[in-house]
């Protein structure tokens, strides 16, 4: 039911949220708890939408509504992290009482007005800021930091608080806003209903499983001589580059493959389509459609057209290079030696300019081997995070943050590798080797062993290990 044009403030909900996050490079804490306040809009079947960064980590959640001071509990639903949106219920069914459902709309176009809904600054009162709609385009999504997706600028501020709450435009829904352009004034960005929609669409079945990727990387083929040398008739379609490890994408497509349809769009020489009437990364085709549904394509190879199709599913392969929430980092301890993941949450704790203490070694480990050199690539790097402090490993002088090559001449994976590595060792002396330059160090197993306990005591860590 559409909530008429006067009273969408009534379907306006304040939240606030008491979370917590682990400490990455400490893996067996957490941080102290943070308050934090957003916004989100009354949708269907008694829910309430907001934005995923607005309840991810958080250890309880309170919502209220319009010129109510009383709190409610309610609970994540379903959460997308990579498209920044939630769904939570309340425990109390009351709290519904009274409140409409905001219908979902279309698309807005540019140059058109909206008005963004919502309590930013954790005030205590609704706030509304109208503005036009300046540009539609495909960003990172700063919540996952890994994953570009729609979205839709706007002139009306968005502020901290703001997050989660409706754009409304002609009674409708036309957006959640979710994030602000750094460096930039009376810029903010929402998650247009082509998102939303996807997303609620996928929740039905019960398992959020978010948007797919096709898997390939396209360059534009804007050279007319290299399009006579490949023999593609049009000016339109780009050049295929390199292909993801999925085994429905190089099933289907081939290097030097052209790329000139996705489904209904075509494709401009520079890889991108006419989505709605603006110019668009072809990624936004891909991600209309469902995990594990199938997208017809046009190629162009070896002087003819061909019509398929690619069955997409989401990738979860470079999980490690975003953000990772709700969802506590793995670790190993053996000797004082702490052993974690390699991830960006990691690399995050060497500060703000991590990217300049990190090593090579480890920034190419994590963002480009998969890509460039996939036969060599580890499942899942691990690093010697720390050392706890002991007499066991007071001799040890490989720094920490050092990548891990092989332990007792097995070579490490995944953090499961580790625990077996040292499990299996029937030698005096653990030896651990590094990269880049396999230096390595030695541990004595039977004092490593015997003093793990008494470590794990004094540090107050309650478990060796969280696999």
């Amino acid at each position: 039911m559409v909530v008429a044009a006067a009273e969408p403030e009534k379907s306006v909900i304040q939240i606030m949220t008491a979370g917590q996050q682990p400490v990455w490079d400490a893996p067996w804490r957490s941080e102290s708890v943070r308050r934090g306040s957003g916004t989100g809009f009354v949708i269907s079947k008694k829910r309430i939408m907001t934005n995923a960064h607005v309840v991810s980590w958080a250890r309880q959640i309170l919502v209220r509504r319009y010129q109510d001071p009383k709190p409610y509990l309610a609970k994540v639903l379903f959460i997308g992290h990579d498209c920044d949106l939630a769904v939570l219920s309340v425990e109390d069914d009351s709290f519904f009482e009274g409140l409409e459902a905001l219908s979902i709309g279309p698309l807005p176009k540019v140059r058109s007005t909206v008005i963004t809904y919502g309590y930013p600054a954790g005030g205590e009162q609704i706030s509304y800021t109208r503005g036009v709609v300046s540009r539609i385009e495909v960003q990172t999504y700063v919540h996952i930091g890994n994953r570009s997706m729609l979205v839709v600028q706007t002139d009306a501020a968005i502020n901290p608080g703001n997050s989660g709450g409706p754009v409304i435009q002609d009674d409708q829904v036309v957006g959640v806003a979710f994030q602000g352009a750094g460096g930039l004034e009376n810029t903010g960005y929402f998650i247009p209903t082509r998102v939303i929609r996807h997303f609620l669409t996928d929740i039905e079945d019960g398992t959020y499983h978010g948007f797919p990727q096709a898997g390939v990387r396209l360059i534009p083929l804007q050279n007319p001589a290299y399009r006579r040398f490949l023999g593609v008739p049009s000016n339109d379609g780009a050049r295929i580059d390199g292909l993801l490890n999925i085994p429905s994408t190089q099933a289907v497509f081939k290097p030097d493959d052209v790329l000139l349809k996705v489904g209904e769009y075509d494709l401009g020489s520079d890889g991108t389509i006419l989505f709605e009437g603006n110019r668009l990364g072809v990624s936004v085709a891909f991600q209309e459609a469902q995990h594990g549904a199938k997208v017809p394509l046009k190629i162009w190879r070896e002087g003819a057209a061909i019509q398929t199709d690619i069955e997409v599913f989401v990738y979860q392969e470079d999980k490690a290079t975003g953000n990772q929430f709700d969802i506590l980092p793995r670790y190993y301890i053996h000797g004082g030696l702490v052993f974690t993941p390699l991830s960006h949450e990691y690399l995050k704790t060497f500060g703000r300019n991590w990217s300049d203490s990190a090593n090579n070694e480890i920034i190419y480990e994590l963002y480009y081997r998969k890509s460039e050199s996939p036969k060599t690539a580890r499942r899942e790097p691990i690093v010697l995070s720390s050392v706890l402090a002991h007499p066991v490993n007071s001799n040890v002088g490989i720094k920490t943050r050092a990548l891990v090559n092989r332990i007792n001449g097995k070579r490490i994976d995944s953090l499961e590798d580790v625990v077996a590595a040292f499990d299996s060792c029937t030698t005096d002396q653990h030896i651990i080797e590094f990269l880049p330059d396999n230096s390595f160090e030695c541990l004595d197993r039977a004092a490593a062993m015997k003093a793990t306990a008494e470590i794990l005591k004094s540090y107050g860590v309650a478990e060796d290990r969280r696999l």
